[in-house]
């Protein structure tokens, strides 16, 4: 398909720059594709009322890590030059795959020395070596440090990788530090956060115990490729990151069980989402699995878990935008975006969410 397709107009305005508080009094925007309404405006400590007892909400527990890194870059017989690395998914116990800013310049072997700009000492600093460098900016670092000691280092000096259309209008600040992570966070390892588990409270989750929906847990942890645009005309040619997570035989059992009672599997967000279809046979069961997926969901998908999918509102031209577009259908999201726009939605990591009811093939 034509990444075109895809586009739409969204105001400046629209982008969220700090959550809702609480969280769950966040908007939810309804979505049923074969239903009356098609869109009904909501809130999301309203999401109790529309799952049943015995569907299952599925979260992704990964855990952001203030995975940006700002550095000097050197090399023998050139000046110290400044350079920003996100780091987004690790290989080794002391590599990580990272984005680099500005990236044509940086070669294999060059040193660079994280946690200062060149204003202070470099006592403290975290130091790596650039080990492999590969396209659109990306390089391998070979850290100095490696283990627990390598993620004690990236806590001290780094920080909070807001998105990019939050980034470049405010900064990162303390309370970015609580508001950009779920509350049932656990496994660290992502650099950026499973943004639809940011409107859940203690409060919600009380509701949904009392409405005996169940709530299991997954890890992916998730990259900054999450916020690359998509470069190509067709959506054919555009590649995806990979990113590592993994399914419990536990999780996987109980999921399958879900389905054979009649029961939903409702993802909260796409992250969740993701991994269960990579981990799900043509045949529907839920496998437990692990590894690195770069599941690519356009239009024309057949899914095989999800149910229903709870989830923000994506950029433009997104893989994101594509994906709910192939859950809920093109026209049907097409007609829900606008509706978000004209009655004031917030869009993005902070903003408002919706509730997606998969689309009948």
């Amino acid at each position: 398909m034509r990444v075109d397709d895809f586009d739409f107009d969204l105001p400046e305005e629209s982008i969220a720059l700090r959550p809702a508080s609480p969280r769950d009094h966040a908007r939810l925007l309804v979505v049923r594709p074969d239903g009356v309404p098609v869109l009904e405006d909501r809130n999301v400590y309203d999401l109790a009322s529309f799952l049943k007892p015995g569907d299952a909400l599925v979260f992704n527990d990964t855990k952001v890590i203030p995975a940006q890194l700002e550095g000097l870059r050197s090399r023998e017989g050139a000046e110290r030059t400044p350079v920003s690395c996100t780091l987004h998914m690790r290989v080794a116990a002391n590599r990580w795959r990272a984005f680099a800013r500005p990236g044509k310049r940086i070669k294999a072997g060059d040193r660079i020395e994280f946690g200062h700009s060149g204003a202070t000492c470099l006592l403290g600093t975290l130091a790596a070596t650039v080990a492999e460098k590969g396209e659109a900016g990306e390089i391998e670092l070979a850290f100095d440090l490696s283990g627990p000691d390598l993620d004690q280092a990236i806590a001290s000096v780094g920080h909070i990788p807001l998105p990019p259309y939050i980034a470049a209008k405010r900064p990162e600040d303390s309370q970015d530090r609580k508001d950009y992570q779920t509350i049932y966070a656990r496994e660290e390892g992502a650099v950026a956060a499973p943004t639809a588990g940011l409107h859940f409270t203690p409060a919600l989750f009380e509701k949904l115990d009392a409405a005996g929906v169940e709530r299991h847990f997954v890890t992916l942890h998730v990259g900054a490729g999450t916020f690359l645009p998509v470069k190509a005309d067709d959506t054919a040619d555009h590649k995806m990151h990979h990113e590592i997570g993994y399914v419990s035989a536990g999780t996987a059992a109980a999921l399958n069980a879900v389905k054979a009672r009649g029961g939903r599997i409702v993802c909260v967000g796409t992250t969740s989402l993701r991994l269960l279809e990579s981990a799900t046979t043509e045949a529907g069961e839920v496998l437990a699995w692990s590894g690195a997926t770069d599941i690519f969901i356009t239009p024309g998908y057949r899914f095989r878990a999800a149910d229903v999918l709870m989830t923000n509102f994506h950029l433009p031209r997104s893989t994101l935008f594509m994906l709910v577009s192939a859950f809920a259908g093109l026209d049907t999201m097409r007609a829900a975006y606008t509706h978000a726009i004209e009655t004031g939605y917030r869009f993005y990591s902070y903003g408002d969410s919706s509730l997606l009811f998969r689309k009948d093939p």
